[in-house]
C-alpha cells in the first residue's frame, strides 16, 4: 500500500467523514433569546423563558420615595430582616434614589453601604441627599449593564430590590455581584410576588420564586431561605458558596 493512497484516505476521512460528524453536533444555543415583539413592558429580550422588562429611570425617584411605601411594602420589615451586623460592607444594587442605602447605612455605622446603580442621574439624588442628611458612610457606584464594578470578596451582604427583572444582562450582573461577595456572603433578592394575582404590579415587574432561584443557580449562588414576612414580596436569601477543602477530611 503506497504512501500517496494512505494519505488520500486520510484526507477523505477528515473532509467526509470528520466533517459529518461535527455537522452532527448542535449548536450550543445562545444566553438571551430575541421575540418577534416586545410585550407593552417588555424589551424583547428573553433569558431563561422570562422576558426582561423596561427600566424604570431617574423620573420614577418619586415613586420609589412615597411615604405609603413603608405601609404599602413593609419596607421597615425587609431592612430589619437583613440580619446586618455594625461593621458590615453592603451594595445595594440597583440602589436608585438610595431609599434602601440611607436606611441600611444607619445599621452599619462601622461599615459601609455601596449605592450601586447604572443610572448618573440617580447617583447625583444619593449624592445630594448626603449631603443634606450628613450621611459619610454611603458610597455611590456607577456600574455598567454587565458589572457592578465592586472589588472582588470585598462585601458582605448584597440586597436587590426590585430591579433585577429589569437588568438587561441578569446572568452578567449576577455573577459580578457573586464575585463581589466574600466567601459565604449573602445576596437578598426581593421581588414582587408573580404568583399572587392580587400583587397590584404589571406582570413583568414581578417575579416567581422558581424562576428566581433557577436564574441565581446557573449564576453559582446556594439558595438558602425564602422569608414570607412581607405583604406583596419575595424575600429570597442565596449565599456565595464557601470554597471546597482539598484533600483530607
Amino acid at each position: 500500500m503506497s504512501f500517496r493512497f494512505l494519505l488520500l484516505s486520510f484526507l477523505s476521512f477528515c473532509f467526509c467523514g470528520g466533517h459529518s460528524f461535527a455537522a452532527d453536533k448542535e449548536a450550543p444555543k445562545p444566553r438571551y433569546q430575541k421575540t418577534a415583539f416586545a410585550s407593552r413592558d417588555g424589551i424583547g429580550k428573553l433569558y431563561m423563558g422570562r422576558e426582561i422588562s423596561q427600566v424604570m429611570g431617574h423620573l420614577g425617584a418619586g415613586w420609589l420615595e412615597r411615604s405609603a411605601r413603608e405601609k404599602q411594602e413593609r419596607t421597615d420589615l425587609l431592612v430589619n430582616n437583613l440580619g446586618l451586623k455594625s461593621t458590615d460592607v453592603v451594595a445595594d444594587i440597583g440602589a436608585g434614589s438610595g431609599y434602601f442605602s440611607f436606611r441600611m447605612a444607619k445599621l452599619v455605622p462601622e461599615g459601609k453601604v455601596h449605592a450601586v446603580d447604572i443610572s448618573k442621574e440617580m447617583l447625583a439624588i444619593i449624592r445630594a441627599r448626603m449631603v443634606k442628611r450628613k450621611v459619610d458612610n454611603v458610597v455611590p457606584v456607577f456600574s455598567t449593564i454587565t458589572d457592578v464594578k465592586l472589588a472582588p470578596n470585598s462585601v458582605d451582604v448584597a440586597l436587590i430590590v426590585d430591579a433585577y427583572h429589569e437588568f438587561d444582562h441578569p446572568w452578567e450582573m449576577a455573577t459580578s455581584i457573586l464575585k463581589s461577595l466574600k466567601p459565604g456572603g449573602r445576596l437578598v433578592l426581593i421581588e414582587y410576588r408573580m404568583e399572587d394575582p392580587t400583587v397590584p404590579i404589571k406582570r413583568l415587574h414581578k417575579m416567581t420564586q422558581a424562576q428566581a432561584r433557577k436564574e441565581m443557580k446557573v449564576a453559582g449562588f446556594e439558595w438558602v431561605e425564602t422569608k414570607d414576612m412581607l405583604p406583596q414580596q419575595h424575600f429570597m436569601v442565596f449565599r456565595k458558596p464557601l470554597p471546597k477543602k482539598s484533600g483530607g477530611k
